[in-house]
């Protein structure tokens, strides 16, 4: 048997207790985007005690191991994000939060230890012929991360010829792995609009224009751009979260904002969404001869998976006798990873969290956890993927 056999979710076993010991401690300790200093210095004392390279404060908490086999220039990077959220935990365990609203509800401690332990079982003898990044990424949640560490020229620095990211699915069977040619995640873009009438006296309405009334055309106008200006199974979605007017109990507002969010599966569909949603805006503001401003900011690009990378993942899964999904349905969550595979060949990868208790709860819900049972299935994945796109 060589070396690329030997590689089985077996062979991660002896990492388990470790992936397990780092994940509840990072559980324990949450940080948010571009605060995860103690994350980021658990990560890289890590890494430096496999006696690999370390770079840190990379899109400034950002950390980067190197590890380099034999004589070849094929390089692969593989990436982890390490942000928590804003949310008070309420589960059981006995590694919860220590922090009053903030904790992992997204499963990136999970993300991290399960790099972390392929990091670690790589290591240890020469599995592969070439140059294996370990990024561990800051600050996903809110889009931010990712284009931090372009901006610091992690991709000019560490040239990989491939990127690859994983993301737990709870509600799918543990260690399903499942991906896409194509678009995999969503944009995400956040409008906010602004309405500027004449408010007055509530038994006097014709005395001017209620931003309220303005507002209420406007939003119902908005859910006609879906129906009507995309094809039918788009995916796209334009949600109104927020309506607040400076109205009270016998005054009419003068003034309002509608603030929402939109998702889109192409940059088209996002222009397409963008351009209604200006001339709906406008127009209604005329008709009703008021001011009115739009904005439209895209935080999260669509994430667009090579077709290479994705073929090459679900081969690392299959051989590893996993069940693969390799055509699933693009996700309508957001991914910072988008800029990643905007500026590289890449894959987004889906690994199922399990279909029971807590680790099938929805991503940020308040006792979501990433399962244990999936570090080694993971841990594998990425020793397995890195040895067959380094080949011995």
């Amino acid at each position: 048997m060589n070396k690329l056999q030997a590689i089985r979710k077996e062979s991660l076993q002896p990492f388990y207790q470790m992936m397990v010991d780092f994940r509840h401690d990072l559980h324990r300790n949450p940080e948010s985007g571009f605060n995860e200093v103690y994350t980021a210095k658990q990560v890289s004392d890590a890494l430096k005690s496999l006696g690999l390279e370390v770079h840190e404060n990379l899109g400034q908490t950002g950390v980067i191991g190197v590890l380099r086999c034999g004589s070849s220039s094929a390089s692969i990077m593989l990436r982890a994000d390490m942000d928590a959220l804003p949310i008070d935990e309420k589960s059981t365990h006995d590694y919860c939060s220590t922090k009053p609203n903030m904790m992992h509800a997204c499963g990136h401690d999970g993300h991290s230890a399960m790099l972390l332990g392929a990091a670690a079982f790589l290591s240890q003898d020469q599995y592969f012929d070439g140059t294996v990044y370990f990024l561990f990424q800051p600050n996903e949640e809110c889009g931010l991360g990712a284009l931090a560490m372009l901006d610091d020229k992690v991709l000019e620095k560490f040239p990989a010829d491939e990127i690859y990211a994983i993301h737990n699915l709870p509600g799918a069977p543990l260690g399903e792995f499942s991906t896409r040619y194509g678009n995999i995640c969503a944009s995400e873009s956040l409008f906010e609009i602004s309405i500027q009438g004449q408010g007055g006296h509530a038994a006097m309405p014709q005395a001017g224009v209620d931003a309220l009334i303005v507002g209420a055309e406007i939003i119902l106008s908005l859910q006609t751009i879906i129906a009507r200006k995309l094809t039918p199974g788009a995916g796209a979605v334009v949600s109104v979260t927020e309506f607040v007017t400076d109205g009270a109990r016998n005054i009419l507002p003068g003034n309002g904002i509608i603030k929402g969010d939109v998702r889109a599966r192409t940059p088209e569909d996002r222009e397409i969404i963008r351009q209604a949603m200006a001339r709906i805006v406008n127009g209604i503001a005329d008709a009703h001869n008021v001011t009115a401003t739009f904005s439209f900011n895209t935080e999260f690009i669509e994430t667009i998976n090579h077709a290479s990378c994705a073929d090459a993942a679900m081969l690392a899964a299959s051989n590893l006798g996993y069940a693969v999904v390799p055509d699933r349905e693009p996700m309508s969550f957001s991914e910072d990873f988008a800029h990643f595979a905007a500026a590289n060949p890449a894959c987004f990868i889906l690994m199922g969290n399990g279909t029971e208790g807590v680790n099938a709860r929805p991503l940020h819900s308040n006792d979501y956890d990433f399962s244990d049972d999936a570090l080694v299935l993971g841990a594998a994945f990425w020793a397995r993927l890195a040895s067959e796109r380094l080949p011995l």
